[in-house]
């Protein structure tokens, strides 16, 4: 199974693209010219895509997608509406015209029901928007929305659903687990979750 990855060479997606290939998988890493690509996993195909301005060809080849990319911390309101809302988007329609057979998003807790007084309220509001698009686009799909990343490794100790605490923490090594097991799990087909790892896996 061929799973192109955006947001490859960011910390979660790394550590997903180490996942996937562990799983016997062929993790596709989606990165931009400047990207610095040494530490991707020996072996890993490349793909050139820029989420500003994505090729109709990016997905070729491919079986799933998953969208791991972030424009970061920091970055201004039309650089994150340029990738965490419009490519997400772009990639969404460009795999549902390759007949892609999963779109797994990383998303974020808020991004079901954005507060307007939040001082992500712009962050959040763009992930809502790529999340309501990818549900609406026919894909089938599964969005993983996990509380406040920390860069542990985790321990495998995951909680999903309704009882995750908003004020918790997720190991990105645990995120990546998920997003691996999203890719195909029959459970996670056009399944939304919130997500949170529970004690113990630091690194």
């Amino acid at each position: 199974m061929k799973i192109l990855v955006a947001g490859a060479t960011g910390k979660t997606g790394l550590r997903l693209v180490g996942e996937l290939k562990s799983r016997g998988r062929e993790p596709i890493a989606m990165v931009r010219e400047s990207s610095d690509t040494g530490p991707l996993p020996n072996g890993v195909e490349t793909r050139i895509g820029d989420l500003t301005d994505l090729p109709d060809d990016i997905c070729r080849g491919c079986d799933a997608v998953v969208f791991a990319a972030g424009s970061g911390a920091g970055t201004s309101s039309e650089m994150t509406d340029k990738v965490d809302r419009d490519g997400a988007m772009r990639l969404i329609d460009i795999a549902r015209k390759a007949h892609i057979s999963r779109f797994v998003m990383l998303s974020t807790v808020g991004a079901e029901a954005p507060d307007p007084d939040s001082d992500l309220a712009h962050y959040l509001q763009a992930k809502h928007k790529a999340d309501e698009h990818l549900k609406m686009s026919g894909l089938a799909f599964a969005i993983v929305r996990p509380v406040r990343l920390t860069d542990d490794d985790g321990a495998g100790n995951i909680r999903l659903g309704d009882d995750v605490d908003s004020g918790g923490e997720a190991a990105r090594g645990d995120v990546a687990s998920v997003l691996a097991d999203a890719v195909d799990d029959a459970g996670w087909a056009n399944k939304i979750a919130l997500m949170q790892s529970v004690g113990g896996g630091q690194s």
